[in-house]
């Protein structure tokens, strides 16, 4: 029986040899991709691994302590914007540059926490979406953010130019061995926080915040440091995405994104890390690769082809992947509301008792 019997092999990163095993597997395969992928594929894993950063975040906030929140797009914005125009306006270095516009959505993250100690369920959700809309008006205003045209990022230089230290990341590969740097240690971040006494703190919160306020857990700290934390995760995406993109404007962060993000986490399973690694990587690859061209659909394009040109317009024909969003979320609640977490927990459990 896998029984643990202290504290100390309840919060190792790696429960069992075999754990171990497997993950270096993946990270090997993970840093041999460019080898043996196109660059447009090497554009999406970067891609993927900003969305992994912003879903794992969420999910802290949603999944392990209960609030709900549709606004994580501001707070991706501001670490777009804050990143570039602190490197560009007052010629701070990259890294330092990206977590300081972190920690200024880390700021918004837990002022918006405040209203949470008081609102609930759809409230909390209307207040978090006004304010994902108040920013993007807020930048599409001001000059200072370029307003409606938009911001374009520097050469992502990762030196220190005051040292006369420069190393200017170019092409997508490049980039992509920094972004899967940061993931790594953003992911393992997050799985250590949910381990701690903060962590724990978080899904008592969710699973009843009166019982947690009676064990002595102070609701004000953890319900905006949850925030708090939720939005600094989203700041180092919002960084690293403007920089993959090297274009974007307040248009970029609409109410939309928000709600892609929250589909990851909810496709990928709440209150897990790898349901959120697998419904961001999911969910990114159905919207940037697969349904891109929804009549280049293996099997069903032809067909949906067909149905636009009769029923609805070519023009609506992108229609179909937000379509195709809804139906998988939709699918996902009814039948498996552990998400793709859920389903591999079957698997596995499955495995582990057969032929019974």
């Amino acid at each position: 029986m896998d029984m643990k019997r202290e504290y100390y092999e309840d919060i190792q990163l790696f429960s069992s040899g075999v754990v171990l095993f497997w993950t270096i597997i993946l990270l090997a395969a993970l840093f041999t991709i460019p080898l043996y992928f196109p660059n447009y594929y090497i554009y999406l894993f970067n891609l993927i691994m900003v969305h992994i950063i912003i879903a794992v975040g969420l999910n802290i906030l949603v999944g392990s302590t209960g609030q709900m929140a549709l606004g994580h797009a501001g707070f991706f914005a501001i670490g777009s914007y804050g990143t570039v125009l602190l490197m560009t306006q007052l010629q701070i270095p990259f890294f330092a540059a990206i977590i300081l516009a972190a920690f200024i959505a880390a700021f918004f993250g837990f002022l918006l926490g405040l209203p949470a100690l008081r609102l609930e369920g759809p409230y909390l959700a209307i207040a978090t979406l006004g304010f994902g809309l108040a920013i993007m008006h807020v930048i599409g205003h001001w000059e200072i953010f370029g307003g409606r045209n938009g911001l374009s990022a520097p050469p992502l230089d990762i030196g220190i130019r005051q040292l006369g230290i420069s190393l200017v990341l170019e092409s997508d590969v490049s980039k992509y061995y920094l972004i899967l740097a940061v993931t790594i240690l953003m992911v393992t971040g997050a799985i250590n926080i949910l381990k701690t006494r903060v962590g724990r703190a978080f899904v008592a919160i969710r699973d009843s915040d009166i019982a947690a306020e009676v064990i002595g857990i102070n609701l004000t700290i953890y319900k905006t440091l949850s925030f708090a934390v939720s939005a600094f995760y989203a700041g180092i995406a919002g960084g690293l995405f403007g920089f993959v993109l090297g274009f974007f404007d307040p248009f970029t962060f609409n109410l939309l994104l928000s709600i892609v993000f929250l589909v990851m986490i909810v496709v990928g399973g709440l209150g897990s890390v790898m349901g959120s690694i697998t419904g961001a990587a999911l969910i990114t690859y159905l919207q940037y690769d697969l349904l891109k061209n929804i009549g280049e659909v293996p099997y069903i394009g032809d067909l949906l082809l067909i149905i636009s040109k009769k029923w609805l317009t070519i023009t609506g024909l992108d229609n179909f992947n937000s379509i195709a969003l809804g139906l998988i979320m939709i699918g996902i609640i009814i039948f498996e509301p552990l998400g793709i977490f859920g389903i591999w927990i079957r698997i596995k459990k499955y495995w582990m008792t057969w032929p019974f």
